[in-house]
């Protein structure tokens, strides 16, 4: 409602792409005008000053040019902006502005204009301070009682506080303990100043304290400190806030004590001028800025609170008197006195909204039109409906699941593969054993008909491949859609041409319907030998150091992959098969087909799932005993901090020693289990060539097409990345679960079983493999693989011999395993893993 919203005053937008920040405002009659009004100085960080004098004409107006009394541009960011009684000599006020190495104090003045020309304001330098360090902020006040003028206090990056006496530098202290730098403050009061420091306390440091310490041209105490020369910075108190401040306001007013006012992150302090609390609220959002102002009532004072809601709050000590809505997110708020109207609120944001408000009620003179009632045909409604839900079943079912536009080619993605390798290779940080890892250039072509804006390009890979660039941002290219093409990348890239082995532990064979093809037709570029006798051998060489062969049989239809590695057998396999259905498509032959008849080798693949299972549960044991070893260090470093505090030493029993073992048992452990993520990193790439080589056979052993091919590479590739907290093993093993209890499942009983809703680490792969065999078993059986809803329901699919239902003991797993041995067993055994990453995929994808 509009009566809750800040009724607009008189508003403006500052620059364009500038940024400020809380200091960048002050609120003050900088050019000392007669009349005492208020004027806005704004600096911002790309270094522009302005100073403001609103006079709308009528309530909302927005920011005239005679408003704009002065706008400077000083080519330093300005941190802040301060009016105060800076120049020795005179009472008059003039403005502060520091810089990161400068702090400069300038006097404002205006001259009456002829004729209608207005006022000119103009800016004069009366003197400048260049600063050894970085500043963060400031603050001001009459430092030890001086009447009559101001003095600077500046904290630097590094902690140093920097007092200047108006024209003169008068000394710098460090901070003791000091990390980060926080807000600053100064009590007049207590002639002190306030800061939170890292440690989330708030920290007052007298100013005869801080005069008459030790001067900080060195951090480290010299031979004189030591010896008593000057004295040691002490803070007068302390108050732990546990959290980070974000401003920090001292305010006295007549009616009320003098009190010290904290904005943290969470909550809202106001200490007394001893550190003890006097209240504090906490708050249900996160705030942006804060300032205290009087209140009417005594002994109470209201404060301003701005928060990331677009929110202001208005608070009476601890009590919610108002909440108004204003259109930015306020960075810093001042109140002031502006075209004698007084309690104006001066807001600005990050962006430079800057905003004059007050909190009247005034009702708004928008009414929403009555709305034309008329009587509800039920009937049609219901026609209309179904015609609806009938289009919706049709687009959903005609176009998948992205958004469709009208015309196709809004934008394309193709991608061009070169031929030829780069002359230099691009894989300089890459070591591939003796062998060089070549680079090959990819060309990704955008091409748009409609006007595009921020167009992001990834490129995807598979591991070991590389990429030297994964992420494109087009700034120059207004349709919500997401565009991907899948391109293959040359076999030379991670394949040499290498010596045919006639022996090797694991072998495949793949059947055809049509004559061998010559394999030099088939790999032109890895043909090692002339020899005409030796067409239909090959071997390949990968970069990882396995080597493949290749054979095709002279007298049947058929061909041979055999390695001594099994998962390297699904790379060369897929190739051959995809090099055979090219081929004879340009020889217009349409019937080719590819088929297996040989056992499954899940025995093989059962053994890398097993492999990668055992490095999951090192990897769980290992950081287990990690995080163990770190708490018992934290503890004896706990114990040690005690020790080194008190002020009557006591022997530290041997506490350095076991400090400094487990230091080391740390180390040891964080080395083994960073050596065991790269294990697994490697052990999961085989895997996943083993299962794509599993899902290869399964398709050409059962036929399936393409959609069921795609459900089953679902299923068994679920996972890009292999984590602790999500892992490869109970992702499938729910996956193949739900296939086998949907359509692949026989009664209506094995679908009303549930599925657990949490993913936790098995204990064992006894399940999953027994879930595997399960489903190659009722494949052999003829079950096909569907997502459709129809699948639901009690199944009367055609099934040579029935389906075996789900098992629901451990005696009929067994009985299950038993009777498919004979159909899936491979009785040949895997050799030794290497520690070398495989072969993945030759495939990219650009979205």
């Amino acid at each position: 409602m509009s009566l809750f919203k800040a009724r607009d005053w008189w508003s403006t937008i500052l620059g364009e792409k500038e940024e400020f920040d809380q200091g960048c405002l002050c609120l003050a009659n900088v050019d000392n005008s007669g009349n005492g009004q208020d004027k806005i100085i704004v600096g911002s960080f790309m270094g522009y000053l302005r100073i403001f004098s609103p006079h709308p004409t009528k309530t909302g107006d927005g920011a005239q040019a005679e408003d704009l009394l002065l706008e400077v541009d000083l080519r330093d960011p300005v941190l802040q902006v301060e009016v105060g009684k800076f120049v020795s000599g005179t009472e008059m006020l003039h403005l502060a502005v520091l810089h990161s190495r400068k702090l400069c104090v300038y006097s404002v003045s205006g001259t009456l204009g002829n004729v209608e020309h207005g006022n000119q304001y103009q800016m004069k330098l009366i003197y400048e301070h260049n600063l050894q360090r970085t500043a963060c902020n400031m603050t001001y006040g009459s430092f030890g009682g001086v009447k009559g003028r101001d003095l600077i206090c500046i904290q630097s990056i590094d902690g140093m506080l920097m007092v200047f006496e108006q024209e003169s530098y008068a000394f710098g202290r460090f901070l003791p303990g000091f990390l980060l730098p926080g807000p600053l403050a100064y009590s007049s009061r207590t002639d002190s100043f306030i800061t939170v420091s890292s440690c989330r306390q708030v920290e007052s440091y007298k100013y005869q304290v801080l005069a008459f310490a030790t001067d900080a041209d060195k951090r480290q105490e010299t031979e004189q400190q030591k010896l008593g020369s000057g004295k040691r910075l002490v803070v007068d108190w302390t108050l732990n806030i546990g959290e980070q401040a974000l401003d920090i306001c001292i305010v006295s007013f007549n009616q009320s004590a003098s009190s010290v006012f904290v904005l943290g992150e969470r909550n809202f302090f106001c200490l007394k001028d001893n550190g003890q609390i006097r209240f504090m609220k906490k708050l249900d959002w996160s705030p942006s800025c804060f300032l205290p102002y009087c209140s009417v009532s005594e002994g109470t004072i209201n404060t301003l609170i701005g928060n990331h809601n677009n929110m202001l709050h208005i608070f009476q000590d601890v009590t919610l008197k108002w909440a108004t809505q204003l259109p930015h997110i306020p960075v810093a708020v001042r109140v002031g006195c502006l075209h004698d109207l007084k309690g104006v609120i001066v807001t600005l944001s990050d962006d430079g909204h800057l905003q004059c408000s007050y909190l009247g009620t005034d009702p708004s003179l928008f009414q929403a039109p009555n709305v034309e009632s008329r009587e509800l045909n039920y009937d049609e409604l219901d026609v209309e409906m179904k015609e609806l839900q009938k289009i919706i079943k049709d687009v959903n079912k005609s176009q998948g699941v992205w958004p469709m536009t009208e015309r196709e080619d809004d934008l394309n993605v193709s991608v061009v593969v070169s031929s030829n390798f780069d002359s230099v290779s691009q894989a300089t940080d890459v070591e591939v054993g003796t062998d060089l890892v070549p680079s090959v250039t990819v060309k990704v072509t955008l091409q748009n008909t409609v006007v595009l804006q921020k167009v992001k390009l990834s490129v995807c890979v598979q591991p070991p491949l590389e990429l030297t660039c994964d992420q494109f941002t087009f700034e120059f290219m207004s349709i919500p859609r997401v565009i991907q093409c899948k391109f293959r990348l040359p076999l030379k890239l991670i394949c040499l041409p290498g010596q045919p082995s006639k022996t090797a532990s694991h072998k495949i064979t793949i059947d055809t319907n049509k004559s061998p093809v010559s394999l030099l037709s088939l790999f032109p570029g890895f043909a090692s030998q002339s020899d005409d006798d030796q067409v239909n051998v090959m071997g390949f060489h990968f970069l990882g150091g396995s080597r493949v062969t290749l054979l095709a049989s002279k007298t049947s239809q058929r061909y041979r992959i055999q390695s001594e590695q099994f998962e390297d057998l699904w790379l060369i396999t897929s190739e051959l098969i995809l090099r055979l259905q090219e081929y004879f498509e340009k020889q217009g032959v349409k019937d080719f087909a590819c088929s297996f008849s040989g056992s499954m080798p899940l025995q093989e693949y059962f053994e890398l799932i097993d492999d990668h299972f055992e490095l999951r549960i090192n990897g769980e044991k290992l950081e287990e005993l990690l995080s163990e070893r770190a708490v018992q260090f934290r503890a004896i470093q706990r114990r040690l901090l005690t020790r080194f505090k008190d002020k009557t030493p006591a022997p530290l029993q041997h506490l350095d020693t076991l400090l400094d073992g487990t230091y080391k048992q740390v180390i040891a452990l964080a080395d083994a289990v960073e050596e065991n993520q790269g294990s697994l990193f490697q052990s999961f790439t085989r895997l996943k060539s083993a299962t794509h080589l599993v899902i290869l056979l399964i398709g050409l052993w059962q036929k399936l097409s393409a959609d069921q091919i795609a459900i089953l590479e679902a299923a068994f590739l679920p996972l890009q990345e292999d984590t602790q907290e999500l892992g490869w093993e109970e992702t499938v093993d729910a996956a193949i679960s739900h296939l086998l209890k949907t359509c692949l499942s026989k009664s209506s009983k094995e679908q009303a079983l549930n599925l657990n809703s949490q993913l936790n680490i098995p204990k064992d792969t006894s399940q999953l493999k027994k879930h595997i065999t399960l489903l190659c078993d009722r494949l052999a059986k003829g079950g096909r693989l569907c997502l459709s809803t129809d699948a639901a329901a009690p199944q009367t699919m055609v099934m040579p011999g029935g389906c075996t239902t789900i098992p629901e003991s451990d005696l009929e797993e067994r009985s299950v395993e038993q009777d498919s041995t004979e159909l899936f067993t491979n009785h040949r055994h895997l050799t030794a893993e290497t520690s070398r990453p495989e072969v993945s995929p030759l495939q990219g994808v650009s979205e």
